[in-house]
C-alpha cells in the first residue's frame, strides 16, 4: 500500500519541486541589477528599413545565479549519479546486490564456459506486416542467433505461420492477459532453466529491425566482460511519416547522441532489443517481492506500464552493469498519427513516474528523479517564454529587437541544428526552423502534465499499439 501511495503522489512530488526550482530562478531575476529605463535606439538597415534596438539586458547578479543554479544542479547529479554506480560496482552485499562486478567476479575463473550464444525472443501480438522484416535482419547478421523464438500472444492473423515459414520456433501464450509482459514472463519461464553461464537472452520488438553488425558487437562485448548483465540498443526512426515523422527521428537523433556522450551508459534498456544475461534475468525473478517491487518469479512486472523501464530499474538497482554501445543500433517504428504519438508517449511518461514512484528515492533511482524534475522544469519554462511571446506581440505596436536575448536564441539554434546533424540534411532544416521543434516540445509538455494529473487522481492507464492499417507513411 505504501508504494502505491507513493506512486500516486510522484506526480505532485515533481511538479512542486520543479515549480519551486522555476521560483528560485525567477526570485534570482527579479533581484538582479535593474537598469535604468530607456528608450529603444534605432539604426537604418538597407538603406531605409528602420529597426528598433533595445541593447538593456540582465543584469550580472541574475545572468550569474542563472549559470550557476545550472551548473550546481547538472554538476551535482553527475557527482551523485557517478557516487552511486562507483558504490554499486564495489558493492560486496550479495543480498541487496547480487549483480554487482565484485559478486558476479568472485568465483574462480579459467573454466571455459563455451562461446556466447544467443536466443533471441520476439514477442508478437498480430505483427503479420511487420515480422518478416524483423526476422530477415536477425537471421541476416553476420553473426547470427543461435536460436529465435517468436512468442505469439493471441495472435488472430497470420503470425505464427509467418514465423514457422521462416524456420524459427514459435511459442504461443496459454490464458495471458498481461500483455506483453505476462507473455514473456512465460516464455521465459520455459527456456531460463536451459540457459548456461555464456549464453545470453535476445528480446526485441517484432517491428524493430537489427542494422548488421549488432549481435557482434554484442557478443564480443559479453566475451570480453564477464561483469556485464545486459546491453541495450540505440535505436533510429523509419522513414517516412512526413513532418510528424521527421520530428520523432530528430528526437531519436538526439537521444543516441546523448547516449553516445554518455559513454553507453544507459538510462533505458529499450524494448526495441536488449540482450540480458541468464544470470541477471534469474536475480531479478529470485528478488520480486523481495528486494524490487512485482510478483516473486516473474522477470517483467506485469503491472508496470513500460516494462523495459522497470526492468532496467530492477538490474541497476541489484548492481547489475549494462551499457549501449554505439554500434548496436535498430530502426523502429514510428507512430503514423498524433492521436498514436499522445497514447505512446502517455503511456511512456506514466509509466515512467509509476516506476520510481514505486522504487523510492534510491541511489539507483537518482537519475531517474532528477530526469523528471529536469521534464517539468521545461515544461514551466518553455511555457512562460512562449505565453510572454505572445503577450508582447499582442502589446506592443512596434517591434523591438533585444540583441542579448537575440545572441542566446542563436546559440539555441545552434545547440538543435548540431544535435540532429547526424540526421541529415532534413533533419538539419527542420531544427534550423525552430517553430515546429517548439511545437512538438509543447504538444510533448501537455501529454507530461496530462501523465501528472492522470496518475495522481488514479486513473486507469490504457493504452493500444497503433493500428497497422494506418502505417502508410511515404517513404523520405
Amino acid at each position: 500500500m505504501g508504494a502505491q501511495s507513493l506512486g500516486r503522489a510522484v506526480g505532485l512530488v515533481i511538479a512542486g519541486l520543479a515549480m519551486g526550482a522555476a521560483a528560485l530562478l525567477w526570485f534570482l531575476v527579479a533581484s538582479g541589477d535593474q537598469a535604468p529605463g530607456s528608450a529603444p535606439s534605432q539604426i537604418v538597415l538597407f538603406g531605409g528599413l528602420p529597426v528598433s534596438y533595445d541593447p538593456s539586458a540582465p543584469g550580472p547578479r541574475a545572468i550569474l545565479g542563472a549559470i550557476a543554479l545550472a551548473v550546481l544542479f547538472a554538476a551535482g547529479i553527475a557527482l551523485l549519479e557517478r557516487r552511486a554506480t562507483n558504490r554499486s560496482r564495489r558493492s560486496s552485499n550479495a543480498h541487496l546486490t547480487p549483480l554487482a562486478p565484485k559478486i558476479v567476479m568472485a568465483p574462480p575463473g579459467g573454466v571455459f564456459a563455451g562461446p556466447v550464444t544467443v536466443t533471441v525472443l520476439i514477442p508478437a501480438h498480430n505483427e503479420a506486416q511487420s515480422l518478416p522484416v524483423t526476422l530477415a535482419s536477425l537471421l541476416s547478421q553476420s553473426h547470427p542467433p543461435e536460436r529465435v523464438i517468436v512468442v505469439a500472444d493471441n495472435c488472430t492473423d497470420s503470425t505464427v505461420s509467418i514465423a514457422r515459414d521462416h524456420g524459427v520456433e514459435v511459442v504461443e501464450s496459454v490464458d495471458n492477459t498481461q500483455k506483453k509482459a505476462g507473455a514473456l514472463n512465460q516464455a521465459l519461464k520455459r527456456i531460463l532453466p536451459g540457459q548456461l553461464d555464456n549464453d545470453v537472452v535476445m528480446i526485441m520488438d517484432a517491428d524493430t529491425a537489427l542494422d548488421d553488425g549488432f549481435l557482434a558487437e554484442a557478443v564480443a562485448r559479453f566475451t570480453s566482460d564477464r561483469a556485464l548483465m545486459a546491453i541495450g540498443g540505440l535505436f533510429y526512426g523509419e522513414p517516412g511519416f512526413g513532418l510528424l515523422g521527421l520530428l520523432q527521428r530528430n528526437e531519436y537523433v538526439r537521444y543516441s547522441r546523448e547516449l553516445a556522450r554518455r559513454r553507453g551508459r544507459v538510462f533505458v534498456l529499450t524494448g526495441t532489443a536488449s540482450l540480458f544475461r541468464p544470470l541477471a534475468l534469474r536475480s531479478v525473478a529470485e528478488n520480486r517481492g523481495v528486494t524490487i517491487p512485482g510478483v516473486p518469479g516473474d522477470v517483467y512486472d506485469t503491472y508496470a506500464l513500460t516494462e523495459d523501464n522497470e526492468l532496467t530499474l530492477a538490474l541497476k538497482s541489484l548492481g547489475g552493469l549494462i551499457t549501449s554501445p554505439t554500434q548496436c543500433t535498430v530502426v523502429t517504428e514510428l507512430m503514423p498519427t498524433l492521436r498514436a504519438l499522445w497514447q505512446q508517449r502517455l503511456r511512456w511518461q506514466r509509466g515512467a513516474l509509476e516506476n520510481i514512484g514505486t522504487y523510492g528515492l534510491t541511489p539507483a533511482t537518482l537519475r531517474y528523479w532528477a530526469q523528471q524534475l529536469g521534464i517539468g522544469y521545461s515544461v514551466i519554462a518553455l511555457t512562460s517564454f512562449l505565453s510572454l511571446m505572445v503577450v508582447t506581440l499582442l502589446a506592443v505596436s512596434t517591434w523591438v529587437w533585444f540583441p542579448f536575448w537575440l545572441c542566446l536564441g542563436l546559440v539555441f539554434v545552434a545547440e538543435r541544428v548540431v544535435t540532429v546533424w547526424e540526421g541529415g540534411w532534413r533533419a538539419r532544416l527542420l531544427a534550423v526552423t525552430v517553430l515546429p521543434e517548439l511545437c512538438f516540445d509543447m504538444f510533448l509538455n501537455v501529454v507530461y502534465v496530462k501523465g501528472i494529473v492522470d496518475i495522481t487522481l488514479g486513473r486507469q492507464a490504457h493504452w493500444e499499439h497503433a493500428s497497422m492499417q494506418v502505417r502508410t507513411g511515404d517513404g523520405d
